[in-house]
């Protein structure tokens, strides 16, 4: 796709300084920048590439008044980094935005489907589904029975939703996620075998969640796994049975959450965090990456180790740990004094 540097301008309401009718095709890092591509200053430590780069567009602040000639044309903003996404939000909206059913598909007679559908070839969906408005449901993806989605979803390549799960409104499914498969429920009998507990639950996503690629989300035993409005998951995530998550939380790779366990609102998790089962994390927690969580947590706390320790007392307590061989060597040369 190619856009001016005037219709770059139009989309962001920004101000060109410089030549109008230049055309770009691509984005680029400033410092990469090359002839037909467009780039961004928002970081004024870059501010020396402005002049060296060879982009054919540059959105910069308002504010900015170049102190040398310049290759490039500007586009002036009120927030550069903010109007770059805001670029990025549209081009994947033009970019994706597919209509149609491809073929060969399979769809149930008793499926329903909103208007602007997009079906990708390969995909299944399954009895009763209701699909909303403007989705886009892409190649090989599997939809089980009696699965509800909103409007505006996007579900990638290879996604699987099974049945009964509910997919709120403006939700993005990443490649490789599984919604829906059983939660990890095994009782042991007389014998000390493992046998499989019923999972009859469903997962709901509200509105506007993101799953990342590789992520699973388990149904749940009884009732529901939610995940609340405005959450975003990561990559390769585990998030088992009976789980609910709190609006606009975000999660950071390869975490796991075991089931039955509460996570509240605008938490922060780091990756390859580990969290048990049954446990209840307040709002507001920020937990650094591979602390391992065994303990309910309270409003505002900040973690960090495993078992996890409150933030300032885990970096006290490393301050002793990695001079522990020096503290052992003083004692033992107190000790020989003696």
């Amino acid at each position: 796709m190619v856009f001016t540097a005037g219709q770059i301008a139009g989309i962001l309401e920004g101000e060109v300084h410089g030549n109008p009718e230049i055309s770009v095709h691509k984005l680029a890092k400033i410092e990469e920048g090359e002839k037909g591509s467009l780039t961004f200053l928002a970081n004024p430590k870059y501010t020396s590439f402005i002049y060296k780069t060879k982009a054919s567009i540059t959105i910069v602040n308002k504010d900015f008044v170049p102190e040398q000639d310049l290759e490039t044309t500007l586009i002036k903003v009120e927030d550069a980094y903010k109007s770059f996404s805001k670029l990025l939000e549209y081009y994947n909206q033009v970019k994706n935005n597919k209509i149609g059913i491809e073929e060969p598909v399979f769809k149930s007679e008793t499926a329903t489907f909103g208007n602007d559908l997009y079906l990708g070839a390969f995909s299944y969906i399954g009895s009763n589904v209701v699909i909303g408005h403007n989705v886009k449901i892409y190649p090989n993806v599997y939809i089980g029975d009696n699965v509800k989605i909103g409007d505006n979803v996007v579900v990638f390549a290879g996604a699987k939703i099974y049945s009964e799960s509910i997919i709120g409104n403006n939700c993005v499914v990443h490649s490789g996620v599984i919604i829906g498969a059983d939660g990890f429920g095994f009782t042991p009998n007389s014998e000390g075998e493992f046998t499989k507990v019923p999972q009859t639950g469903n997962v709901i996503l509200e509105d506007n969640v993101d799953v990342g690629a590789g992520t699973t989300i388990d149904r749940a035993t009884l009732g529901s796994t939610i995940l609340r409005k405005g959450v975003k998951l990561d990559n390769q995530i585990q998030i088992a049975h009976n789980v609910e998550i709190g609006e606009h939380t975000v999660i950071a790779a390869q975490t796991g959450v075991a089931g039955s366990t509460k996570i509240g609102k605008h938490c922060m998790i780091g990756g390859q965090v580990g969290i048990v089962g049954h446990i209840v994390i307040g709002n507001n927690v920020r937990i650094q990456a591979q602390s391992g969580i065994g303990r309910n947590v309270k409003d505002n706390e900040v973690l960090q180790g495993s078992p996890a320790l409150n933030y300032g007392d885990f970096n006290k307590s490393y301050v002793h740990f990695k001079n522990l061989p020096k503290i052992i060597n003083r004692i033992d040369n107190l000790e020989n004094k003696d």
